[in-house]
């Protein structure tokens, strides 16, 4: 006869089932019994963070810079309420999670017993799906679930509410070994015809453009977009989530496009004849305003796993509704027999003369900054950050100019390596990114690039990064401002600049060490390169680097909200 074991050793023989090898958490009355089953076992390491929502960015990012699947685990009530921002984080950016929250008794809920909350209702909105489990006969086959759901289709975060009687309970334990949905049946492959139009499409265009985004790396079909790009010899940008996709060394890549893309990206998308959308979603920040992107016709393909992304904001020519990586593997195929039944292209001349308009626009040199000897420039940081690393480290950021200069500055030739939050624009991400890249791929290189406003939402997890022995280098642009609120303000607002000054700062050398860290700070533009090279020399240690920047500088180029994509101001002059 089979024995029977509690819902909480079901959780963690039901994680160990999964591959877990990391679960960040933070406990609480409602998951105790949890913990005392993960108390009990061997097969995962727990990471003790020091607040909910950092457990859950830590698990955002261990799944985005691997092909792994983040956990986390947290408490009732306010354990829920905190993880709900890493949640959303995780859900606008289609990242693959799966949270396990406890709920008050089973016979308590809707008592508004000490620390409820209908956890259910208040996550909806913010995940891919959730679970309230009811019977600990059902624990098993839907923490399965939240596994194949979190990972297959369009990925996002699925959350597992388990009330505490429910880990109390005991029943007879077997993992399920297949799954069958009959509600759920996501599309891998793409219609074959669709992808044969498409093909003929591109081989025909005048002036072709590739745009990828997140939904390349999600799927891991980096390799299928670098050999497309170079067999075709079309240009190709990167969205913000999609940098690393295509390789940034190569000439062929003409930068990121939208709000602070390049200026070739951005003229190049709007005067395109024919455009292959591959896994982004044109959204306002890439496309701009969309009567503007629409007032010159072109073609568009559009390939994305997820259906009712298709011509949510742009209509569409031909939808290819399938997993980015077989759609990709399938048009190379045709562009195989293609390219064997006609090797010369008609397009070839007019193809040589979008190059040489695109490298026209290319000599505006947009990400062109003025140099200073008196006051660091944050770009420049960024800059000798990329030569230090030999642009071979994750880089994690947190959001505001920093992360708009790491995009534009720190150029990425892999995939997984560039982790920031791109749809929800979640501040305070930053260092809980750093701590789940580190555990996701010990030994490597992580930079964390935030600001003096970003660090201080979650600097609390110095404390964990101490306890678990995480290195990352963070690199601190200190403009005494929220950067970007202040450039908004300067440029929208009459320089009216409400509540953006940040004057009541800590020492953040102290802070560091504080903690048991290294702490520099560094003011002068001549001691930036040394600097980071002894940081980086510390491998064992976590460096705080306090980088004093220029106050005046802007985020350029910038497409203004409601403008459309070559309506940009390329510097101060054009205001």
């Amino acid at each position: 006869m089979t024995s029977e074991i509690t819902g909480a050793e079901i959780v963690v023989r039901c994680l160990a089932e999964e591959g877990v090898e990391h679960v960040f958490g933070y406990p609480g009355g409602a998951v105790l019994y949890i913990y005392d089953a993960i108390f009990n076992q061997d097969k995962f390491q727990h990471i003790l963070v020091r607040h909910e929502q950092a457990a859950v960015h830590a698990a955002d990012a261990y799944s985005r810079s691997s092909h792994k699947v983040g956990v986390a685990l947290v408490t009732s009530g306010p354990g829920v309420t905190n993880a709900v921002t890493g949640l959303a984080t995780a859900y606008m950016d289609s990242i693959p999670m799966v949270v396990i929250s406890g709920q008050v008794p089973s016979h308590a809920i809707g008592q508004d017993a000490f620390q409820e909350c209908d956890t259910v209702g208040i996550t909806r909105p913010c995940v891919k799906h959730n679970f309230l489990v009811k019977d600990v006969k059902d624990l098993a086959e839907t923490i399965k679930k939240a596994f194949y759901i979190a990972t297959t289709g369009r990925p996002g975060p699925v959350l597992v509410d388990i009330p505490k009687d429910i880990t109390m309970h005991k029943c007879a334990y077997e993992y399920p070994k297949e799954l069958e949905m009959r509600s759920y049946k996501p599309v891998d492959k793409g219609h074959s015809g669709q992808i044969r139009k498409a093909l003929q499409l591109l081989l025909n265009a005048e002036r072709p453009m590739i745009y990828s985004g997140g939904g390349v790396i999600l799927a891991n079909a980096a390799p299928e977009l670098n050999k497309l790009v170079d067999r075709l010899g079309f240009p190709c940008t990167n969205t913000l989530m999609g940098l690393g996709a295509y390789r940034a060394s190569s000439d062929k890549f003409v930068g990121m496009p939208g709000m602070h893309g390049t200026y070739e990206a951005n003229m190049a998308m709007q005067h395109s004849d024919v455009l292959i959308s591959i896994g982004a979603r044109f959204d306002d920040r890439v496309i701009g305003n969309p009567k503007h992107f629409a007032s010159h016709p072109r073609k568009i393909i559009h390939i994305d796993i997820d259906p009712s992304s298709i011509s949510k904001r742009v209509k569409v020519d031909i939808p290819i509704v399938g997993n980015v990586k077989d759609v990709l593997q399938e048009l190379l195929s045709q562009l195989d027999a293609a390219e064997a039944a006609a090797p010369s292209r008609s397009n070839a001349a007019s193809l040589a003369n979008w190059w040489k308009q695109i490298n026209e626009w290319r000599e505006r040199d947009c990400l062109k900054y003025p140099t200073s000897s008196e006051v660091i420039k944050p770009q420049s940081v960024i800059q000798k950050v990329w030569e230090v690393t030999k642009g071979d480290a994750f880089i994690t950021s947190d959001v505001g100019q920093h992360q708009m200069w790491a995009a534009q500055y720190y150029p990425f030739d892999k995939p997984r390596r560039w982790i920031n939050s791109g749809g929800l624009g979640t501040m305070g991400v930053g260092l809980p990114y750093a701590m789940g890249v580190q555990m996701a791929n010990p030994g490597s290189t992580v930079a964390c690039i935030t600001g003096e406003a970003s660090i201080q939402m979650c600097i609390q997890e110095l404390a964990t990064c101490k306890q678990y022995h995480l290195t990352p280098k963070i690199i601190l642009l200190n403009n005494r401002f929220l950067g970007m609120v202040r450039q908004w303000q300067q440029i929208d607002y009459g320089s009216r600049y409400s509540e953006s000054y940040m004057d009541s700062l800590p020492d953040f050398n102290k802070l560091a060490e504080s903690y048991g860290h290294v702490g520099m700070k560094i003011e002068n533009p001549n001691d930036v390169d040394g600097a980071l090279k002894e940081a980086f020399a510390m491998k064992d240690r976590l460096v705080f680097m306090n980088f004093i920047t220029d106050q005046t500088e802007n985020v350029w180029p910038m497409v203004k909200a409601g403008k459309g994509l070559t309506e940009m101001l390329l510097g101060s002059e054009d205001l």
